[in-house]
């Protein structure tokens, strides 16, 4: 049976008002035991948006579930929600910028009214779409628990001409890295139909190429930093096909 990842929100509710688990009966233990506890959350004071913190926190302990299986030196990131803007590490986190993964505090840092905007202006609307988008996020925290953020910004201090190269296989990894989540997702019963093509759509419509075009200007890809939307798709898909983090070394194609 697959509830989706909606339906596992349902079942967590449940499970807290009446104090039952009835989510791992379904996974088979595989799946998500509440909230995670390294979730975090700015004051966003709007009763309307309280399903989504939920949602986030689910995707977010499934994610770091199938990661901790994965890596045995695997370490937690923490989720901080907030609104406008928010202080971290990396800087002032601004909702203009979009989600974004800091390393100098190994959080993720969302502002829900992207979500909105995921669907409203980039035309790629549901639950999974915004699943996708944080399991990318986490990606970028396993490349850093791996020691590959590291070994990127180090190689484009050294080659400045190869940053833009350098940083489009890292978020191409990233999209693999969220695709070997959703393989996991699927294993689980987690996921309905419908899921992996709204992640494919997402994945599709953050392309630097579709961005370029939507801001009224001309493609132009030597000036890419994420990935052209084929491409995007592209690997996102291979590791939902592999459920294999072995197959995301994006740099050796590139």
């Amino acid at each position: 049976m697959k509830l989706g990842v909606g339906g596992m929100l349902v079942l967590l509710v449940l499970s807290y008002v009446f104090k039952v688990d009835l989510i791992t009966p379904i996974t088979g233990g595989g799946g998500l035991s509440g909230p995670a506890p390294s979730a975090q959350q700015a004051p966003l004071n709007d009763p309307q948006e309280e399903r989504m913190v939920q949602f986030v926190s689910v995707v977010l302990d499934s994610a770091q579930a199938t990661w901790a299986r994965t890596m045995s030196d695997y370490r937690p990131a923490r989720l901080v929600l907030f609104r406008d803007a928010t202080p971290t590490a990396c800087g002032t986190g601004q909702s203009a910028t979009g989600p974004f993964y800091c390393p100098g505090d190994e959080k993720v840092y969302i502002d829900l009214a992207f979500f909105d905007q995921l669907d409203r202006q980039f035309g790629a609307p549901g639950d999974f779409a915004q699943a996708y988008v944080l399991a990318h996020e986490i990606g970028h925290h396993v490349q850093n628990v791996l020691g590959t953020e590291q070994q990127v910004r180090r190689l484009q201090g050294q080659n400045p001409g190869a940053k833009n190269q350098l940083s489009v296989a890292m978020e191409l990894q990233a999209d693999c890295y969220a695709g070997v989540w959703a393989h996991d997702a699927a294993r689980a019963n987690m996921l309905e139909p419908g899921d992996i093509d709204e992640g494919l759509g997402a994945a599709a419509a953050v392309g630097d190429d579709r961005l370029q075009q939507m801001s009224g200007g001309r493609v132009h890809p030597e000036s890419f930093t994420h990935g052209s939307s084929a491409e995007r798709r592209k690997w996102f898909r291979a590791g939902y096909d592999s459920g294999d983090a072995r197959k995301c070394d994006t740099f050796a194609v590139r």
